[in-house]
C-alpha cells in the first residue's frame, strides 16, 4: 500500500459557494431524511426529483448494494505538551492494537497539525496516552500510526465514552451519534458516515423489495476524508460476503444492475471484480483508485452524495459514468442550488 498521489483527481475542478454546504441535517431543515433531493442521470440524461422517488428509477431485477459499517465517535480531545489542546480523528483500526489518526488542532480548522512528529504523545481522556511512530501509510503528510497505551479495546472504552463524531468547519453545530448513522449500519468501524446511505428508510426497502429490486450488504470500515489536494483515498478495510457476490453476479446475469450506495460500496465490490466482470467475495484492504482510466467492471450504477472540489471522490464516479456524465451532473446540481457533504442532497447516477 502506498500513499502515492493522484494529479489527475485535481483537474475536474470548480467553485463551490458556502451557502450550498449542508452545515447540518436535513431535519435541522424541517426535512425528512428521505426528503433531501435527488438528481438523477440517466447516461446523461438529467432529472430533478426528491430521494422517496428512488424506487421509480430502479427496475425490476436490479441489487442494490449498501455498506454495514456504522460510524464510530472518533474524535477524541487530547492535549500535546508544548502544543496544547488538540482533537485526535480514530481513522482506522490496524489490527494489532495501533490505530491510524489525524491530529488537528480544535475548533473549525483545515488540515492536519504540522507541529507533530514521530514520539509525540498525546494525553487522552481516561489515562489514555497515544504515541505517534511513523506516517501512515508510507509517505502520508497527515496520518500516522499510533499505539494506545492505556486501554485494551479503543472503540468501546475510549471512543464509546469520551468521543463524538468527526466534524469539519462547515457543519456548526455538534450533532449526536445517531444523526451519523445509517439504516444499513452493523459493524461498528467507520471513522466517517458511509453517507450516500443516509436518505433510506425503511419503508423505502420495502417499496424496493415488493418492486424486485433486492438490497445486498458489503463491509467497507471509512477512514478520514482525503483532502481536498489530490491525495488517493487511504487504505480501507473490508469484505464482500459469498452471498452478496453471488447474488450480484446472478442479477447481473439476469440483465439486472448493480447499484452501489456510495463510494464505500464501488471500491470494496471493484476491488474484487474479476476482469471479465464476475464479483469475487473476499476480504482484506483495499488501495484500489478507479477512474475515467479505470473504469468499474461490476458496477453500473451508483448513489452518491455531492463531493467537494478537487476531491479523488471525482475520479470515482467518472469510473462509474465517464467525466461527461459527471460534469454534466455537477454543473446541473450548482446552478439548482443542490447541497453539498454528508447532510447534504443526493445524486443517482447510471451507465446502463
Amino acid at each position: 500500500m502506498t500513499g502515492a498521489r493522484v494529479a489527475s483527481a485535481a483537474e475536474f475542478r470548480f467553485v463551490l459557494p458556502r451557502r450550498l454546504e449542508a452545515s447540518g441535517p436535513p431535519e435541522s431543515r424541517g426535512l425528512l431524511r428521505d426528503a433531501v433531493r435527488l438528481l438523477v442521470s440517466d447516461r446523461g440524461r438529467v432529472e430533478h426529483t426528491r430521494f422517496h422517488d428512488l424506487p421509480r428509477f430502479l427496475r425490476p431485477g436490479d441489487v442494490v448494494v449498501v455498506n454495514a459499517s456504522s460510524t464510530l465517535a472518533a474524535a477524541v480531545d487530547g492535549t500535546v505538551d508544548a502544543v496544547g489542546p488538540v482533537v485526535v480523528h480514530f481513522s482506522t483500526d490496524l489490527g494489532d492494537g495501533d490505530w491510524a489518526v489525524e491530529v488537528r488542532a480544535p475548533g473549525p480548522v483545515s488540515g492536519a497539525l504540522d507541529t507533530v512528529a514521530a514520539e509525540t504523545r498525546i494525553i487522552l481522556p481516561r489515562g489514555v496516552v497515544a504515541t505517534l511512530m511513523e506516517p501512515w501509510p508510507v509517505g502520508s503528510t497527515r496520518l500516522w500510526r499510533a499505539s494506545i497505551d492505556g486501554v485494551k479495546d479503543v472503540a468501546a472504552e475510549l471512543l464509546a465514552t469520551s468521543g463524538r463524531p468527526i466534524t469539519y468547519a462547515y457543519v456548526h453545530d455538534r450533532w449526536p451519534l445517531p444523526s451519523y448513522q445509517t439504516i444499513f449500519g452493523r459493524t461498528g468501524g467507520s471513522a466517517e458516515m458511509a453517507s450516500a446511505a443516509r436518505p433510506f428508510t425503511h419503508p423505502m426497502v420495502t417499496d424496493l423489495a415488493t418492486s424486485g429490486v433486492v438490497t445486498a450488504p458489503i463491509l467497507l470500515h471509512t477512514g478520514v476524508s482525503s483532502p481536498e489536494r489530490g491525495e488517493p483515498p487511504i487504505p480501507e478495510r473490508y469484505e464482500v460476503p459469498e452471498q452478496t457476490a453471488q447474488l450480484v453476479n446472478d442479477r447481473r446475469a439476469a440483465g439486472g444492475r448493480v447499484i452501489a450506495v456510495g463510494t464505500t460500496v464501488t471500491r470494496a465490490l471493484e476491488t474484487q471484480a474479476t476482469s471479465d466482470g464476475m464479483a469475487v467475495a473476499g476480504a482484506g484492504w483495499t488501495d484500489l483508485v478507479l477512474s475515467a482510466g479505470r473504469p468499474t467492471r461490476v458496477v453500473d450504477g451508483l448513489i452518491t452524495g455531492w463531493h467537494a472540489p478537487g476531491a479523488s471522490h471525482l475520479m470515482l464516479l467518472e469510473s462509474v459514468v465517464g467525466e461527461a456524465a459527471v460534469r454534466h451532473a455537477y454543473d446541473e446540481a450548482l446552478a439548482h442550488g443542490y447541497l453539498w457533504h454528508e447532510f447534504g442532497d443526493s445524486a443517482l447516477l447510471l451507465r446502463r
